[in-house]
């Protein structure tokens, strides 16, 4: 006999990127940054007392709110922390979605999206991305026609790497009747030069919100922390109804509330893979792989003709070299390579060599 509800039976479960059994492994299937996060997180490590362990932390992370809202320019009551930010997507449909109600998808996207959908019982509306995984021009109306309250864009692209302009982002939240959750997980390591900012938005959209987090830019994938940033009337509901009571410990919001103020340590860090992601791009292309130029941590690298990608990702895993394949369709033949640091990526272009 089973007790849970009938919608849980038939779903599938998330499946995280595999994790290596052997210390010696090279991990490039699941997106963390390869440097270390800043000397200040260890400071604040260093500092923790049992005292600060036997009380329950501040409710609201106000002093990690007042930086983010430092940071980004806006106010603190336009932040809410989050323990992960696959804890602000779930509690964005718990808020925003009644059950049954559907939820709005580009397809390929985060795999995750549709798992959080059968929980709410919601079927998913997806619109497939273009064939360079931009949006198409009917995604919003397709939005709007099936009923849509909350559509979920990742951007930079998951995984794809491919970056939405802000331009391109307002046209669609202006048409959108719904909420429109702009997932920039991957967004500092974007190209400084295209100077994309999405916080100008917030004063003329009230319908967009975003996701934030600490797992990637800032090598913290560990502690499990990010942050919303949206409109007042978005924040509200999420900050003081669906929050879960205490949602981020004390140790996180100390460690990510340092890691956020040294700006210098972290943008050091995305320099660093940006410069690795063009070297990479460049070598796989004369292993024959075609890759869309990402604005991310990693590449979508189709493998070359005549090659299976499910095949080389095995044969790589047998050399300690994690790579990740979905074997889904527009994805099959092709692999998404985190970005590592310079040993680590010579250590897989070599072996790809090989192989091939």
């Amino acid at each position: 006999m089973t007790y849970e509800r009938a919608a849980i039976q038939r779903m599938h479960g998330y499946v995280p990127g595999k994790q290596p059994a052997n210390p010696d492994t090279i991990k490039l299937n699941t997106n963390e940054n390869p440097y270390p996060p800043s000397p200040a997180v260890f400071e604040v490590l260093r500092d923790i007392s049992a005292e600060s362990l036997r009380k329950y932390p501040e409710p609201m992370a106000q002093e990690f709110r007042n930086e983010a809202a430092r940071l980004h320019g806006v106010s603190p009551d336009q932040i809410v922390a989050v323990n992960g930010g696959d804890e602000l997507l779930r509690m964005v449909i718990t808020t925003f979605v009644d059950p049954g109600q559907p939820i709005g998808v580009l397809s390929p996207s985060y795999s995750l999206y549709p798992v959080l959908a059968a929980i709410q019982a919601s079927p998913v509306i997806s619109v497939p991305a273009t064939a360079d995984y931009g949006v198409p021009r009917e995604f919003a109306a397709r939005m709007n026609e099936a009923g849509v309250n909350l559509s979920l864009l990742v951007n930079p692209h998951a995984p794809s790497g491919a970056l939405l302009t802000r331009a391109q982002i307002a046209e669609i939240a202006a048409e959108l009747d719904g909420v429109l959750l702009v997932d920039e997980a991957y967004i500092d390591f974007v190209d400084p030069e295209l100077d994309h900012n999405l916080m100008p938005l917030l004063q003329t959209h009230d319908n967009v919100l975003m996701l934030r987090t600490l797992s990637k830019g800032y090598s913290l994938a560990g502690l499990r922390y990010g942050y919303g940033i949206g409109s007042k009337g978005l924040i509200a509901p999420l900050l003081t109804k669906t929050r879960d009571s205490y949602n981020v410990d004390a140790i996180a919001q100390r460690v990510a509330t340092a890691a956020l103020r040294d700006q210098a340590h972290a943008r050091a860090s995305w320099e660093r893979v940006r410069a690795e992601r063009g070297r990479v791009h460049e070598a796989l292309a004369a292993l024959g792989f075609k890759a869309p130029k990402s604005q991310s941590n990693f590449l979508l690298a189709t493998v070359p003709e005549g090659k299976n990608a499910q095949e080389l990702q095995r044969n790589l895993e047998a050399r300690g070299l994690l790579v990740r394949y979905f074997a889904e369709p527009r994805l099959d033949d092709a692999l998404r390579i985190t970005i590592g640091t310079p040993d680590q990526n010579n250590r897989l272009l070599s072996t790809l060599s090989e192989l091939l």
